[in-house]
């Protein structure tokens, strides 16, 4: 039995602080003909950058470590303008995906994923399509959380300045804030 070689895609930039899901994200996505090249934080990855690293593909964790991995774009953008950027979160909110994408992000994802969809969000250039309309209604929980999300961003991450906006009590926000986000 023989195996066919695989054919290359191109180099595929993976950052994620988790070392269990970005081992394992390395191997599947080698598997489908990525030069996969692993970094674990921000610093890690600008290190990769300045190293010469010229990334085709870029598959980025929002949340690294406590940093956000939408920081990561313009730089990787610099090294290349055509770099098709996917987004993952564990904790996704209709703000930061429209952050992402603002800055450059092809798709944003949420964990966990299946493996081929990312394949898909990182090879199909996949444009809005602007006849779509949402085929469900979200449900309160998930507005609320949705309307947080947005307020703290608006307040740069500063949980007091988001209480005060919202005018709730900060342990509260901060209550809320450590749950996931309500399903649809």
């Amino acid at each position: 039995m023989t195996n066919a070689p695989i054919e290359h895609v191109g180099n595929l930039l993976l950052v994620d602080d988790d070392p269990a899901l970005r081992g394992v994200l390395v191997r599947a996505l080698s598997a489908r003909g990525f030069a996969v090249r692993g970094a674990d934080s921000l610093p890690a990855c600008q290190a990769l950058l300045d190293g010469h690293y010229i990334p085709d593909f870029a598959l980025l964790d929002l949340n690294l470590d406590g940093a956000s991995g939408l920081q990561l774009i313009a730089t990787i953008r610099a090294a290349n303008e055509e770099c098709a950027i996917v987004v993952l979160t564990g904790y996704a909110s209709i703000s930061t995906a429209v952050d992402a994408i603002k800055l450059g992000a092809r798709q944003y994802l949420a964990k966990p994923v299946e493996v081929e969809a990312i394949v898909k969000a990182l090879l199909e250039d996949q444009s809005p399509d602007a006849q779509a309309a949402p085929e469900d209604i979200l449900s309160v929980s998930r507005l609320e959380w949705e309307h947080i999300q947005r307020v703290l961003a608006d307040n740069e991450g500063n949980i007091s300045a988001t209480a005060r906006a919202l005018k709730m009590h900060r342990r509260t926000l901060q209550r809320k804030l450590g749950k996931r986000p309500a399903r649809e």
